[in-house]
């Protein structure tokens, strides 16, 4: 048999749906996931137990009844693309039959293990106020841990990062991450825990919908944050983690404080300190400035007491001298006066002459000696002179 190109071979599958009557218009029950929209355009998968189907939707007016873990009636037609050789089920018609199963769980999970308390507040540890070493919970391939270094490094450069590899969806992810989270509690240094993912169905999150995962984060002693998904995407983990963050981004914000705004802070906090201390310094010299003039005043005041006190003491000393020497001048006139009474020479001038013989005054008759001359003086000189007895004596 001759080969035929890709393009014939695609080209009659697409002619066999397209002829096929049966297939237009047909009704398809199944379970939402995996919904995006690019230019207007819904994808988004139909699964049950045991197979899935891709479809898209050209009426964007439909993405309110599309959402994740629904259960729906579609009504469409299967139609091969061609160029890109994949069927896709063309969506003309949305009609909510009920949540799916997966979601029911989801639910059904959550009930019990709020009945339990795993979400009470009671339990939430706080975040450390110092963070130096982040454990990141997630695959080592994806973009997540990417994102988390890149803004946690470029808002602090100091920060430790430390990964711990597991799956994030499909078989046996559940397991490895409450087995890393059972690691990373005990594991020495780490100040915080990240579990963390990106975007996804009901379906890729699940592995952190799960009782295994849930009970791992309750009991972990150190904080966990959870990350998991877009903002709008909720999970198990979310409601028992102390805290949670609306995308793996924002926990690393969460987790580190800008280097450039504690820079901006300290550099604040130093021109409020100058400004202080200046203001303080201002203070001090107009306070010492007040008290030097203070004392300067006291001491002007205590040397005005002093002169004055200077002068009362020299008046006062002066006055007693004064008396002293009056007393004396006093005293002294009176010895004047005794003694001028006293005086041989005013006694002379008075008419008065003084007998002297052999040096001595002879003051009577009886010291005189008649044989021995004598002296008699008078106010302006001596006169020697002898006695002469009378006869009869």
């Amino acid at each position: 048999m001759e080969a035929i190109t890709v393009s014939k071979l695609n080209n009659y599958i697409k002619q066999i749906f397209d002829a096929e009557e049966l297939l237009h218009n047909i009704p398809v029950v199944g379970e939402i996931f995996g919904v995006s929209v690019s230019r207007n355009v819904i994808y988004f998968s139909l699964k049950d137990e045991s197979s899935m189907l891709s479809c898209v939707c050209f009426y964007p007016n439909f993405l309110p009844l599309l959402n994740e873990g629904d259960k729906v009636i579609v009504t469409g037609s299967p139609n091969y693309y061609v160029k890109g050789g994949k069927l896709n089920f063309n969506v003309i018609k949305v009609e909510k039959v009920g949540q799916g199963q997966l979601y029911e769980n989801f639910l059904k999970l959550k009930d019990t293990l709020e009945k339990e308390g795993l979400f009470d507040s009671a339990h939430k540890k706080p975040l450390p106020k110092k963070i130096e070493r982040i454990g990141v919970i997630t695959s080592r391939d994806g973009a997540v841990i990417q994102d988390i270094k890149n803004i946690a490094w470029r808002r602090n450069p100091t920060v430790d990062i430390v990964l711990y590899n597991t799956r994030v969806q499909g078989k046996e992810a559940e397991n490895e991450i409450a087995h890393a989270i059972d690691v990373m509690g005990k594991y020495p240094n780490i100040d915080v825990i990240i579990v963390a993912r990106g975007g996804g169905s009901l379906e890729d999150l699940w592995a952190y919908n799960t009782e295994i995962v849930a009970r791992s984060t309750y009991n972990c002693p150190k904080p966990i944050i959870s990350a998991v998904g877009h903002e709008t995407d909720f999970s198990i983990i979310d409601f028992v983690s102390d805290l949670r963050a609306p995308t793996p981004s924002a926990a690393a914000e969460l987790l580190t404080f800008n280097i450039d705004d504690r820079r901006a802070e300290i550099a604040g906090i130093e021109q409020v300190l100058k400004r202080a201390i200046s203001k303080f310094i201002e203070l001090k010299k107009n306070e010492v400035q007040r008290l030097s003039y203070s004392f300067l005043n006291s001491i002007d005041r205590k040397i005005s007491i002093c002169q004055n006190n200077n002068i009362n003491y020299k008046n006062l000393f002066i006055q007693t001298i004064e008396r002293f020497l009056n007393q004396k001048n006093y005293e002294l006139g009176l010895a004047e006066t005794t003694i001028s009474k006293i005086n041989p020479l005013k006694i002379l001038s008075m008419g008065f002459a003084k007998i002297e013989q052999d040096g001595k005054s002879i003051s009577t008759l009886m010291q005189f000696d008649y044989d021995k001359e004598f002296n008699v003086a008078f106010i302006d000189g001596k006169l020697n002179a002898k006695a002469i007895k009378n006869k009869g004596e």
